[in-house]
């Protein structure tokens, strides 16, 4: 999962790996199991009942996420990222408190993950009885205990959890970005959508399928946890660039922060049969993927039982991903203030001194509490330059940055 900007996944190593997202700018700490680490069977296999044919669930974009509701008790709606990135499933301490849960056996790994302040946090393991999201009842399912404090933060939302791939198993779903909405069917049939098909392989918890880069083969995840759009390990590959690479803000992992490179690739992308010329990447050391920035076109037909995947959208015409703005500035947001995470080097908030840590408390004039992910963004994508109110002590100072195609 990934969300930078919203989640954003610096991509997967294997399909079992430790696993991280940088939120916004903010890193979110996030996972997959590692692969030595494997969790005990619950009482009873995972299972899911569908009280119908076809469910359908709303949803909404927030940056490259789509965001699932669903209804919950007391008029309460319940949200959720589906994250095909990731081989487990966080849920919220406050939305798993509404069911029953299973004690898990002593042995039950703890996952230990560094979060954005850079505090090592345990991860405790729980499995739920049953829980349901609108007319889809999963019985017995195996999760992580994660705050999703920051996240919901970032995305200017309460969310209550981040569904991982395995917990479809039992059906074919379909995330429809440019509808907005999920679908759940019964496991094992036949997919009837026209597009490009791919095979994974399903004794594999996450779907990674072979792209087209120019003309070499790239095994890829498929990472909707990710608000990223082309997280690409250039290994083997000597590719040819349009505009960069070039440094962009740090962001926090694991292991340490780390500098993006972004850039925007000479050769064309491939999905089938729907291409992606000259497409904006974000390098990376790890396991190439396709996040929200790029499937967020698609309406993407998964069939775990069956090991396939079909990407469908209406057009066949070429996907041109837009220049890539940036005030030279990432955050972690909270409703009080932003702190800065990092700082494009060589930008006008690099050259003014903005440091990593600095507070800031408006934006144009507006308290930061004003300004959700999707305002922020329509702003970066339309302005020449932002005004921010930095908190020093007890007073607050304004700069004035310019805004910039970090990648033209």
């Amino acid at each position: 999962m990934n969300l930078a900007r919203a989640f954003h996944a610096p991509g997967r190593r294997n399909p079992h790996p430790a696993r991280l997202h940088a939120l916004g700018t903010v890193l979110l700490a996030l996972l997959l199991l590692a692969g030595c680490t494997t969790r005990p069977a619950g009482p009873k296999p995972e299972r899911t009942r569908l009280s119908s044919h076809l469910i359908t669930l709303p949803g909404e974009m927030i940056g490259n996420h789509l965001v699932i509701s669903a209804p919950g008790p007391r008029n309460r709606t319940w949200r959720f990222i589906v994250d095909t990135g990731s081989s487990v499933t966080l849920l919220s301490p406050d939305f798993a408190s509404q069911f029953a849960s299973i004690p898990d056996a002593p042995q039950a790994p703890q996952i230990r993950v560094r979060s954005a302040s850079g505090e090592v946090t345990v991860l405790p393991s729980i499995t739920l009885r049953r829980f349901n999201l609108g007319d889809a009842r999963f019985d017995n399912v195996q999760a992580l205990l994660y705050d999703c404090a920051d996240l919901s933060a970032h995305l200017g939302m309460k969310i209550d959890g981040v569904l991982g791939f395995p917990l479809f198993h039992d059906t074919v779903f379909t995330l429809d970005f440019p509808r907005t909405r999920l679908l759940i069917s019964p496991a094992g049939e036949p997919s009837l959508t026209p597009g490009s098909t791919f095979t994974f392989n399903p004794t594999t918890k996450v779907p990674l399928i072979p792209v087209q880069l120019g003309d070499r083969t790239l095994l890829t995840l498929i990472d909707s946890g990710s608000d990223g759009s082309f997280n690409f390990n250039p290994i083997g590959f000597s590719p040819q660039f349009a505009a960069g690479p070039r440094p962009g803000a740090a962001v926090s992992t694991l292991t340490g922060d780390r500098l993006q490179e972004v850039g925007r690739l000479e050769e064309t992308l491939r999905i089938g049969t729907y291409a992606l010329p000259r497409p904006v990447v974000d390098l990376t050391d790890q396991l190439s993927s396709l996040g929200g920035g790029v499937l967020r076109h698609f309406a993407i037909t998964f069939n775990p039982a069956r090991g396939n995947v079909t990407f469908h959208r209406e057009s066949t015409a070429p996907i041109i991903m837009p220049p890539k703005r940036s005030a030279g500035l990432s955050f972690n947001r909270s409703p009080a203030y932003w702190r800065v995470a990092g700082v494009v080097p060589g930008s006008s908030a690099d050259a003014i001194g903005i440091q990593r840590g600095d507070l800031i408390t408006r934006i144009n004039g507006e308290l930061v509490e004003k300004w959700n992910l999707v305002r922020y963004e329509t702003l970066l994508r339309n302005s020449t330059e932002i005004e921010f109110s930095f908190l020093n002590g007890r007073t607050e100072t304004t700069a004035i940055i310019a805004v910039f195609d970090l990648v033209p």
